[in-house]
C-alpha cells in the first residue's frame, strides 16, 4: 500500500511538470486552424481523441505523459472540437478529419508514426489505414473499430444524433448507444451534461452536429479492413458495447491483437482511458512494434502476429492514471 502511495504521488508530480512543458502550437489543414502539441522525443506516437473530446482527454488520462519518457508523442484537437476551428457544414467533416491525421504528420516532417486512436479517433484511423498504410509504423485502436457498414438505419440514427447534438449538445441516443442499460444516465444526470456542454466555450453544438452527420464520408469497406497489412492492437473494455465492433475487426483481419480490459465501460468513471491496464498494454505493445519499425507494414505484421496479445502488467510497473 505504502509503495503504491509513493508511486502515486511521484507519478502525479511527473504528469503535472510534463504538462505544463506541453506548448499549444496551430497548423493549417486545408484551411481549418487545428491545435496541437508534442512532447518526449523518439519514434513519432500521434494521438487521436474522440467524440466531444480534445487534446485533454489525453493528458488528463496521463497517456502523453507515459509515452513522453520513450516517444515523441503529438496530439492535436481534431476540426470541431477544443481550440480548434469548428466549421458547421457537415461537408468541412467525414473523409476531412482522416486527412487531418496526414496533414498533421506532413507538417511536422513525419513519414511514418505509430497512431493511436480512441471512439471516433479510432474510426478515422482504421479509414486511414486503408487509405495511406505507408504512413504508419503500427496502429492501436482504443473501442473503435472503424465503420464497418452503413445503410439507412445507421443514417436515420446519425440524423436522430445530430438534433439531439444541436438542441442538447449531448445526444441521449449517442450515449445509451455506448451503454450498457445498467449504467446508462439517469434523466438529472444527462440534463447535467447538456448544461456543462452548453456552458462550455470549447464546445460547439453545431460542429458537432455537423461531425455526426458526415460519418457516411468515413465508411470502410470490410474487405479493405481485411486487406491492411499493418501491425494492429486492439483494446476495449469487457462493459463496452463497442467491443462487438472490434471483435469483428478480429474476424476479418485476423492479426489484429486484441486486449478486453475486464470492468471497463466506453467512457466515464469506468472509461476505458482511464485503466492503467490500457497504458500498459498501449505501452508493451508500442514496444513490441518499435522493435520491427525497420521492416515493411507486411513483414512487422507477421512478427508481430506471431506474438501473444500484449500481457496486462502490474499497475505498479507503470504510473497509474491521476483520474482512476
Amino acid at each position: 500500500m505504502r509503495a503504491r502511495l509513493i508511486l502515486s504521488a511521484v507519478c502525479g508530480l511527473l504528469v503535472a511538470s510534463q504538462t505544463l512543458r506541453a506548448q499549444d502550437r496551430y497548423i493549417n489543414a486545408n484551411g481549418v486552424r487545428l491545435r496541437y502539441i508534442e512532447q518526449g522525443t523518439g519514434e513519432p506516437v500521434v494521438l487521436v481523441h474522440g467524440f466531444g473530446n480534445s487534446i485533454e482527454t489525453w493528458t488528463n488520462s496521463g497517456i502523453v505523459q507515459a509515452l513522453a519518457s520513450s516517444y515523441r508523442v503529438i496530439t492535436f484537437d481534431e476540426r470541431g472540437h477544443g481550440r480548434s476551428n469548428k466549421p458547421h457544414d457537415p461537408r468541412a467533416y467525414g473523409r476531412e478529419m482522416t486527412d487531418d491525421i496526414v496533414r498533421v504528420l506532413d507538417r511536422l516532417g513525419i513519414d511514418r508514426a505509430h497512431v493511436v486512436g480512441y471512439s471516433l479517433g479510432g474510426h478515422l484511423v482504421s479509414q486511414l489505414l486503408t487509405l495511406h498504410p505507408e504512413r504508419f509504423l503500427s496502429a492501436t485502436l482504443i473501442a473503435g473499430a472503424g465503420r464497418l457498414s452503413w445503410d439507412s438505419v445507421q443514417a436515420h440514427a446519425a440524423e436522430v444524433e445530430a438534433t439531439e447534438v444541436e438542441r442538447d449538445c449531448v445526444s441521449r441516443t449517442l450515449l445509451f448507444r455506448l451503454t450498457s442499460p445498467a449504467a446508462r444516465p439517469s434523466e438529472d444526470s444527462l440534463k447535467a451534461m447538456s448544461a456543462r456542454c452548453l456552458a462550455d466555450s470549447t464546445q460547439d453544438r453545431f460542429a458537432l452536429a455537423a461531425i455526426t452527420r458526415s460519418r457516411a464520408g468515413q465508411v470502410i469497406a470490410p474487405a479493405a479492413a481485411a486487406a491492411v497489412r499493418v501491425p494492429t492492437l486492439g483494446i476495449v473494455g469487457s462493459d463496452d458495447p463497442m467491443r462487438a465492433g472490434l471483435e469483428e475487426l478480429v474476424r476479418l483481419r485476423p492479426s489484429v491483437k486484441l486486449v478486453v480490459v475486464d470492468g471497463a465501460t466506453h467512457a466515464g468513471a469506468r472509461g476505458i482511458l482511464r485503466w492503467p491496464e490500457t497504458t500498459a498494454a498501449l505501452r508493451e505493445f508500442l514496444a513490441l512494434a518499435r522493435r520491427t519499425s525497420r521492416a515493411t507494414p507486411a513483414s512487422a505484421e507477421r512478427q508481430l502476429a506471431a506474438l501473444p496479445a500484449p500481457s496486462i502488467v502490474s499497475t505498479l510497473d507503470s504510473c497509474p492514471s491521476p483520474t482512476r
